[in-house]
């Protein structure tokens, strides 16, 4: 068993580039598929032996309710009517997602800062002294492996690690979109990141994104007196403070990451599941080249 039991989620934004359905519907819930992109970071930490999950929703809205009904509900009167049509097989997919490991929804604390760090700090109590742990940002989809499995077999290496960052090569010229890391490839010690730096510039074309093992050190400064750019809280900042003490490392990640932060990344994401995924992938592809 993975000496890694609990993994944060976070989907704690408004989503304005989504708008108007997201005034409706948490970003994260907009399929790839015929799932939601959360099932997907869901599903990712079910593989690596995660046994907790804890959402972080966006406050203020009706984003934990959708959640709370998604993994919870029953449906047994969706149930009862597909067994009388003798179509049972159909709820298979809704059995699965009720037996997914627990999942605990809560809302981001909304005195926090903005900042993609407040929704890790918003989970703490839910983090035991010296428990590592892992997050996941859920713009991010990783096809091909599960990039917390990779973080989780990176621990069992470094047990002494105060922090574990995944980390995928990208085109030169595309690492200015990103944070770049700079890290010993021999030990896998992480030396810095550069956020959003000219090609260049850029450490390196490794690019860091939302997956992430933490321990319980990287709360001291996932706090409103460490905020950094634009008055926000930033995970990466908080991970830099870590990194003196020659315990953060680097996981390159063997799969495909992929980015459903906007429109235009969430259909790339989208087709690519659709054409390695599923079962009319191939009819996708034709379409494709007759439109040529």
């Amino acid at each position: 068993m993975s000496a890694i039991k609990k993994a944060i989620i976070t989907d704690a934004g408004f989503a304005s580039r989504y708008l108007p359905i997201t005034k409706t519907i948490p970003k994260a819930m907009i399929p790839i598929g015929a799932k939601p992109v959360m099932q997907l970071c869901v599903e990712e930490c079910a593989e690596a032996g995660i046994e907790e999950i804890i959402i972080v929703a966006t406050p203020n809205t009706k984003s934990k309710e959708i959640y709370e009904d998604y993994f919870h509900n029953k449906a047994e009167n969706v149930k009862a009517l597909l067994d009388k049509q003798g179509k049972s097989s159909r709820f298979e997919p809704v059995e699965k997602v009720l037996n997914f490991p627990k999942i605990t929804i809560i809302e981001q604390d909304p005195n926090l800062p903005y900042g993609n760090g407040s929704p890790i700090a918003t989970a703490k109590s839910f983090i035991g002294d010296g428990e590592p742990f892992v997050v996941l940002y859920s713009d991010d989809v990783v096809f091909g492996t599960s990039a917390v499995k990779e973080l989780v077999e990176a621990y069992e290496k470094h047990p002494d690690a105060k922090a574990i960052i995944s980390g995928q090569l990208v085109p030169h010229e595309e690492i200015k979109k990103y944070a770049s890391i700079d890290y010993d490839e021999e030990t896998g010690i992480l030396r810095g990141l550069v956020e959003k730096p000219a090609p260049e510039d850029a450490a390196s074309d490794l690019a860091s994104y939302g997956r992430y093992l933490l321990t319980p050190a990287v709360f001291e400064y996932l706090d409103p007196t460490f905020t950094g750019l634009d008055g926000e809280l930033w995970t990466a900042d908080a991970i830099a403070h870590l990194i003196p003490t020659g315990k953060v490392f680097v996981k390159r990640t063997s799969g495909h990451w992929m980015t459903t932060g906007d429109p235009k990344n969430y259909f790339m994401a989208h087709l690519e599941y659709v054409l390695s995924e599923t079962d009319y992938g191939d009819d996708v592809r034709k379409v494709i080249e007759e439109s040529k």
